[in-house]
C-alpha cells in the first residue's frame, strides 16, 4: 500500500482533479443564458445532445483514473416508461456515484449545501437535481412535491435514481428505506452494486475509515472491480400504492434476499445507527455499553466504577463545576489510567473532547443496577430539573431521555402527552408511563438492561401478517425478524 500508494494516488488525483478542473464549465455551459422558468423543465434539444456525452466521457474518466477501468453490468436497464426510478442499494460510498455511467447520468436527488462544492455544483446543476437541505422542513416538502411531480410525468422528466438507504453503511445489511422513491407509487428498478475485490478500500461509514483514507486505499490498487445489477423491474401492488413504508420495506426485502444480507429496521440518526419504539430513537451501539467496556479493558473494578458515578452525580447535583467536563476533567473523575480512554469516552457522546456528565451518569448506571430504575429516574429527573418545581418541560424530557439512552432524542412528544398530567409532567407520571405502557415498558425491559444481563437490542415491531404484491412477493414479519437476529 505504502509502495504503490506513493507512486499511483499523486497521479491519480492529478489526472482526476484535470478531468474535473475540465468537465467544471463545460457542465455551466448546459444552463448558461437560460430563464429560472426554463431551467425548471428538462433540458432538450442541442444542450442536451452536445452537452451530454461530453460530461458523460469526462466524468467516468475521473473514475477510470482512480482505478475504475471497468464497470461490470448484469441485466438490463429499464427505460424511463418501465420504472421512472432506479432504486440503488447498498450505499457504501461517495463513489458508488460510478453507478450514473451505466445509467446514463440519471437525475438524483441531492444536499443543497453541495451545491456550493466545487465542480459537485457544476454537475448538480448539469444534472437538474432535486435539492432538499436536511435542517429545513419547508425545504423537505418542497423536494418532495417536486419528486412526486417528476415521477409522475409519464416521460416529461428523464429517469431517477436514489439511494433508499439515505447514508452510507458497510453493506453488510440494509437499514430501513426511506419512502421517498416510493411516495409516487410507480414501479421502480432495484440496482444492486458490488465492490468484488479481495482488499475492501471503498466502503466510508460513520465509524472506521475516514473518506480520505477510503480514496488513498482506493487509488493505491491496480483496479478496483464494480459489478452493477439491475433486477426485473417492481410493480406495486394497490396496498403498498397507498402505503409508501410498504412498498419501501418490501422492495428491501426483495433487495437483501438478492445481496444475501439481512434487511434491518434501523435508520441513521446523526451518524448513528438507531432502531425507533414510540419515538424514541435506540441506538444500535449503546455508548453506555461501550463507556462500560472501555472501563473495565482500563482496569475499572465493579465498586470503582460506581464510586466514579457517585462523584458525577455530586459534581452535577452542587452545580459548581457544571455538568460539562473536558478529557482531562474525566481522565481524574473516572481514576483513568490515561487521557486516551477519555477521549475515546468523549467521542462516544459528543464530536469533541468534551462529556455531558449527566449523560455519562444515566446511561451507565441504568446498565448497572437495573433493579434500582426507580431510584436512578429520581437521580435523573433532578439532573433535569433545572429549577427544583418537580416538574418537566417537553424540551428537559427530551434531554432527560436522551441521557438515559446516550444519544439525542428529538420525537418525545407521544412519551410527555402520555406521562403528563394537566400540563405538568412529575416524576411520578413519568415512572408510571415507563414501567406500564406497553410501549415504553418494553423499551426500560429491553433495553435499559443491566451489562450482564446481555447486550440483547430491541427492534422496531413490524405489523403482523403478510402483504402480497403483484410482483408474487411475500413480506413476512416471521423472516424479518429471522433476518434480524440474525445480524444481531
Amino acid at each position: 500500500g505504502i509502495l504503490l500508494g506513493s507512486i499511483l494516488v499523486p497521479l491519480r488525483i492529478t489526472l482526476a482533479a484535470l478531468f474535473f478542473l475540465i468537465v467544471w464549465p463545460i457542465a455551466r455551459l448546459r444552463l448558461a443564458g437560460l430563464s429560472k422558468e426554463e431551467r425548471a423543465r428538462p433540458v432538450t434539444g442541442w444542450r442536451s445532445w452536445l452537452f451530454h456525452p461530453i460530461v458523460w466521457l469526462l466524468s467516468r474518466a475521473v473514475f477510470f483514473s482512480l482505478g475504475f477501468l471497468w464497470v461490470k453490468v448484469k441485466g438490463r436497464r429499464a427505460d424511463l416508461k418501465e420504472a421512472p426510478v432506479l432504486v440503488v442499494a447498498p450505499h457504501s460510498s461517495f463513489l458508488d456515484m460510478l453507478v450514473l455511467f451505466p445509467t446514463q447520468l440519471a437525475t438524483v436527488v441531492s444536499r443543497s449545501e453541495n451545491t456550493s462544492l466545487p465542480v459537485i455544483g457544476a454537475l448538480l446543476e448539469f444534472n437538474q437535481s432535486v435539492l432538499v437541505s436536511r435542517k429545513d422542513p419547508e425545504s423537505r416538502k418542497k423536494a418532495v412535491t417536486e419528486l412526486i411531480e417528476r415521477l409522475t410525468s409519464k416521460g416529461y422528466w428523464p429517469q431517477m435514481l436514489m439511494f433508499p438507504e439515505g447514508t452510507t453503511t458497510n453493506g453488510r445489511a440494509l437499514i430501513k428505506f426511506k419512502p421517498g422513491a416510493f411516495l409516487a407509487g410507480v414501479p421502480v428498478q432495484p440496482v444492486l452494486l458490488r465492490y468484488p475485490n479481495k482488499l475492501d478500500t471503498v466502503r466510508w461509514t460513520y465509524k472506521g475509515a475516514s473518506w480520505i483514507e477510503a480514496l488513498w486505499h482506493t487509488a493505491s490498487q491496480f483496479y478496483t472491480n464494480m459489478t452493477v445489477e439491475f433486477l426485473p423491474v417492481y410493480n406495486p401492488s394497490e396496498e403498498e400504492k397507498r402505503d409508501p413504508n410498504l412498498y419501501a420495506d418490501n422492495v428491501q426485502k426483495l433487495m437483501a434476499k438478492a445481496l444475501g444480507v439481512p434487511a434491518t429496521d434501523y435508520v441513521m440518526e446523526g451518524r448513528v445507527p438507531v432502531s425507533t419504539l414510540g419515538g424514541l430513537s435506540l441506538p444500535l451501539a449503546s455508548p453506555g455499553r461501550e463507556t462500560l467496556s472501555l472501563l473495565r479493558k482500563n482496569g475499572l473494578e465493579a465498586h470503582e466504577i460506581e464510586a466514579a458515578l457517585a462523584k458525577i452525580i455530586d459534581r452535577c447535583l452542587s452545580g459548581a463545576q457544571g455538568s460539562k467536563a473536558n478529557a482531562d476533567e474525566l481522565t481524574s473523575i473516572l481514576f483513568l489510567k490515561d487521557k486516551q480512554t477519555a477521549v475515546c469516552i468523549c467521542g462516544l457522546y459528543s464530536k469533541d473532547e468534551t462529556v455531558d456528565l449527566r449523560q455519562l451518569y444515566c446511561s451507565v448506571s441504568a446498565l448497572m443496577d437495573f433493579s434500582n430504575f426507580k431510584d436512578l429516574l429520581h437521580s435523573a429527573f433532578k439532573l433535569f430539573d433545572h429549577e427544583g418545581k418537580g416538574s418537566l418541560s417537553s424540551e428537559e424530557l427530551s434531554d432527560l431521555m436522551g441521557a438515559l439512552f446516550g444519544i439525542p432524542q428529538h420525537n418525545t412528544g407521544a412519551l410527555y402527552a402520555a406521562a403528563s398530567s394537566r400540563g405538568l409532567l412529575t416524576e411520578e407520571n413519568l415512572l408510571q408511563v415507563l414501567t406500564t405502557h406497553p410501549t415504553y415498558q418494553r423499551v426500560v425491559n429491553d433495553y435499559l438492561q443491566p451489562e450482564e444481563a446481555g447486550s440483547q437490542l430491541l427492534l422496531a415491531p413490524a405489523a403482523n401478517g403478510k402483504a402480497v404484491n403483484n410482483n408474487g412477493f411475500t413480506h413476512s414479519v416471521n423472516e424479518s425478524l429471522h433476518h434480524n437476529k440474525k445480524f444481531k
